[in-house]
């Protein structure tokens, strides 16, 4: 068995987003399944690509990220939807998510547990790793849980540009981080502190990720608008410098 092996941080933004800003960088060449489906009269895709890394021994699972008018008005509906409910360490827990990002995952959920199991079949000890950016993230994360509650399958998970995309209130949110957090190996929830996307759905409004790890120390609110400048900065190595000293170190 191969010990497991990351990436650079960056690398795994180049190659989900098709390498968007032509960094010349790609480790593999990204080709997303689209399923297509209507969602409130609007035809709407599901993207995802599900590979195998031979070197690394790790199987992944990529979700695309915003691409067209129908994924912004996907990303633009807040509404909460009931999810799941069920028992873990004794605890109920009922899993409220945004609604139209939860109607994405379920279209493809069938076709990508069928190609990651088909994948297990062949390489048993394979390690998985689930990578998102932007509307891709809310999928990333709900995949972990669903490989993690039918298949026992615990991911290592990368998003950028990530996304509030569970509902909790104070009475159960810890509880309910608690549990996202044990369905990962572990998680890396990548966040430019003036990405305007990395704040949508608002915690107002009682929505939440995974534990934010930011990637721009200086906020700077009249930033946040200039989204084709701070949603596309996560293929440059300096902003993980400090992310990666840490580790050395550890």
């Amino acid at each position: 068995m191969i010990t497991y092996t990351k990436l650079k941080y960056e690398q795994y933004f180049i190659d989900t987003s098709s390498d968007i800003n032509n960094t010349g960088r790609t480790s593999f060449n990204i080709e997303y399944k689209s399923i297509d489906y209507e969602y409130n009269g609007i035809l709407t895709h599901a993207n995802y690509c599900v590979r195998y890394d031979e070197k690394r021994d790790v199987i992944q699972v990529h979700f695309e990220g915003t691409k067209d008018i129908p994924d912004w008005f996907t990303n633009f509906i807040f509404l909460p939807k009931y999810y799941d409910s069920f028992v873990w360490e004794n605890k109920k827990i009922t899993l409220k998510v945004h609604k139209s990002w939860a109607a994405m995952y379920k279209v493809m959920k069938y076709f990508v547990r069928k190609e990651v199991m088909e994948l297990k079949e062949i390489h048993k000890d394979a390690y998985v790793e689930v990578i998102g950016w932007s509307l891709g993230s809310g999928q990333a994360m709900l995949c972990v849980q669903d490989l993690n509650y039918n298949f026992g399958i615990k991911s290592h998970l990368y998003t950028f540009g990530s996304v509030n995309l569970f509902k909790t209130n104070i009475f159960n949110r810890r509880k309910t981080k608690k549990y996202l957090r044990s369905c990962c190996n572990s998680y890396h929830i990548f966040c430019n502190k003036n990405d305007i996307v990395t704040y949508v759905v608002p915690r107002i409004f009682g929505f939440i990720k995974y534990d934010r790890l930011n990637v721009k120390k200086k906020f700077n609110p009249f930033s946040m608008f200039r989204v084709l400048k701070n949603h596309f900065i996560y293929d440059k190595e300096e902003i993980y410098s400090k992310i990666y000293k840490r580790e050395n170190k550890s």
